[in-house]
């Protein structure tokens, strides 16, 4: 914890001054002061200046490091046709190593078309999804987390909800998460613009 100086500590002296207001009447005035060497010096108020604003960022920088890249604005990328899917470090997705770390129902970000943070689904028989799901909020474009325990995908902005195909079933939300193809080719997983009905709901892609 912190600990003030000793300097703070120290009872002020009250000395007396006299002098006269503009009537030539004598007004008794109280001044305080601090023994000089009592007072640290400029370079040690900036020392502890440092430390102190050191103590409060660092915890609070490191915090805000993983909420971050829930935060991240959609359309990073360059668009166009598909992408090879990266993870977290970059890295191209090879299909057969991504199915032996993640296991059945496994939904995990990774790098998509634009750029986009996009979920890589395992399905229940451990073979990957035909589909990725954007994971940009349609509500106001925050990066919705996967929550495994309620099968959701859960906005921690406004609270909007969607199912474990990223379908809508609660606002603010309007509108469904966006999909796109997850093909392997050479052994490794694309992403494909999708720009055909939506299977959850029936409908046209509201994002083509």
């Amino acid at each position: 914890m912190f600990c003030p100086s000793r300097a703070f500590l120290v009872k002020p002296a009250r000395t007396q001054m006299v002098t006269k207001n503009p009537m030539g009447m004598k007004i008794k005035c109280q001044a305080t002061s601090i023994p000089a060497d009592r007072v640290p010096d400029m370079g040690k108020r900036q020392l502890m200046n440092l430390l102190l604003l050191g103590a409060v960022s660092l915890p609070t920088g490191f915090m805000l490091v993983p909420y971050a890249t829930f935060f991240a604005p959609p359309g990073l990328g360059s668009a166009g046709g598909g992408t090879t899917a990266k993870d977290a470090i970059g890295n191209d997705i090879i299909a057969a190593d991504w199915l032996n770390t993640h296991g059945p129902g496994d939904r995990t970000l990774t790098e998509g078309l634009k750029g986009d943070p996009t979920y890589l689904v395992v399905e229940k028989d451990k073979t990957l999804a035909s589909y990725g799901i954007n994971a940009v909020c349609t509500h106001l474009g925050c990066v919705v987390p996967w929550n495994s325990a309620e099968n959701k995908f859960i906005c921690p902005c406004h609270g909007s909800q969607y199912n474990n195909q990223g379908r809508v079933v609660r606002g603010p939300a309007p509108l469904s998460l966006a999909l796109a193809h997850a093909n392997i080719e050479n052994g490794k997983v694309v992403f494909v613009p999708w720009t055909e009905t939506d299977f959850r709901t029936g409908e046209a892609p509201w994002w083509a």
